[in-house]
């Protein structure tokens, strides 16, 4: 299934449903709302994708064997590493998904709170608000006017005294109707009248105005939010008028990040055969800002020794490794997960850039992710597998992809998807960014997301599904 539009070919102009429909398919894989939580061995329901993906999924415990127990098997895109098959992008984005379930709960305090996800629903422990409330400052009034007004109720204090029909009292925004009263009459409808009445300078107010009547907002024991939801200031908030002093949260996965390569620099400007490494300061703040937990980086020279050691030795909940993951003469992730027995579930995913990507399940339970060396392979890396893993070790939703349409035609690759850097403009529409090379990161830089490009292309109005990279919570 290609999403509507796909550069070649005459277009039929009364398939518009059917474009839709399948754009709507797109956008749900895209969100990995295809399907439920499934084995990752097992294909998603609906079958199709941005890029064909067939609706059966071969078994990593099944059929023949790869060079590392239990591949994910796809068509063979002739990677330099014999064991590796590209899956369609939508089928790894759904086994990564489903390759681990939520990590466990804490009660936290709510200052402790922010960032991870309700590990059960939010339930109001009482009615909020909890008494009738004044919803203005003025005036709580019984019965029609002129009032005669004595004493005043604050935020705060509440009143035992019945106010009988014919008086009012002062009363602030937040306070406890006193019993008896009728409405509240804000301050600047009222006067007082030399006999020292309160008169309303409006008409009377009506039973009821300018009060929040207790339960307004809810009932005790209503579900105010449902388990996965992320706990944000405003949740917070919630939780504190709600009552709440702490939360049953979902635990925040550590990751591990290693670094490879001898020919990065730590510092200075690139030249003499040795490049910056852009992958170090990028992905921990990042990986923190999708759900991770505690986020450790190092540097490794390339030494498949020393990245067995790293590995076997990390007590994380997940690894990221960048780099390595291709067939050269220094890539040794893949003899190294071979050597240590772990099970890849990912070996390869038809998407440019980054298709040399992987996920591995280790030995010890936790999982890996394999990110390719260059910068922008790296980033579509970490939006193909990590993204859908750390949402389901940290129980909380993906950044979600939405629809926009183009502004410019956008090259695809013949048999591959495309992850574009694009920017939205003022309709919400998105124009592809320059610089989308594979090493590159100008574009990505200042990109709103990155647009799902079916194969063979996609042209200027063509609609498509834009990953949200997560950056912008920050």
């Amino acid at each position: 299934m290609n999403l509507p539009g796909a550069a070649g070919g005459a277009r039929d102009t009364g398939a518009g449903d059917a474009a839709d429909a399948e754009l709507d398919a797109a956008l749900a894989l895209a969100n990995g709302r295809a399907v439920g939580r499934h084995d990752p061995a097992q294909p998603p329901s609906g079958g199709g994708g941005p890029d064909g993906a067939a609706s059966s999924l071969p078994r990593p415990h099944g059929g023949a064997r790869g060079g590392i127990h239990g591949a994910a098997r796809g068509a063979s895109h002739g990677s330099p590493h014999s064991g590796r098959h590209d899956l369609p992008w939508p089928r790894a984005r759904h086994i990564a998904g489903s390759a681990a379930g939520p990590l466990g709960r804490l009660a936290l305090p709510l200052d402790a709170a922010l960032g991870h996800a309700l590990a059960e629903p939010l339930t109001a422990l009482t009615d909020l608000p909890s008494f009738d409330t004044s919803a203005m400052d003025g005036w709580a009034v019984a019965g029609p006017g002129p009032w005669r007004t004595e004493g005043s109720v604050l935020a705060g204090q509440r009143s035992t005294t019945a106010l009988l029909d014919g008086h009012a009292t002062v009363i602030a925004t937040g306070a406890a109707l006193p019993p008896g009263a009728t409405a509240v009459l804000r301050r600047e409808h009222g006067r007082i009248s030399a006999d020292g009445l309160l008169h309303a300078t409006r008409g009377g107010p009506g039973p009821g105005q300018d009060v929040r009547p207790r339960g307004q907002e809810c009932r005790g024991g209503d579900e105010l939010l449902v388990a996965g939801v992320l706990v944000t200031p405003a949740v917070l908030g919630l939780a504190a008028a709600a009552g709440y002093d702490e939360l049953a949260v979902t635990a925040r996965p550590s990751v591990e990040i290693l670094v490879l390569g001898d020919e990065l620099l730590d510092a200075g400007a690139p030249g003499a055969g040795r490049v910056r490494d852009a992958l170090g300061p990028l992905l921990p703040g990042w990986l923190t800002a999708l759900g991770a937990g505690t986020v450790s980086a190092r540097r490794l020279k390339d030494d498949a020794g020393l990245l067995q050691d790293a590995v076997t030795a990390s007590t994380a909940d997940l690894v990221v490794t960048t780099g390595g993951t291709a067939g050269g003469p220094v890539d040794f992730v893949h003899p190294v997960l071979e050597r240590i027995g772990a099970r890849l579930l990912v070996d390869g995913v038809a998407v440019r850039p980054g298709h040399p990507m992987l996920l591995a399940e280790l030995p010890g339970g936790g999982r890996l992710v394999g990110l390719p060396g260059n910068p922008l392979a790296a980033v579509s890396g970490v939006l193909t597998l990590a993204v859908p893993l750390l949402r389901a070790l940290a129980g909380r939703p993906a950044p979600v992809a939405y629809e926009a349409r183009l502004t410019g035609d956008v090259h695809g690759h013949p048999t591959d998807t495309r992850l574009v850097p694009v920017v939205l403009d003022e309709e919400s529409q998105a124009a592809p960014l320059h610089f989308s090379g594979p090493a590159m990161l100008r574009g990505i830089a200042t990109a709103d997301g990155m647009a799902v490009v079916p194969p063979g292309g996609a042209v200027k109005g063509d609609r498509t599904a834009v990953l949200e990279t997560g950056w912008g919570r920050l």
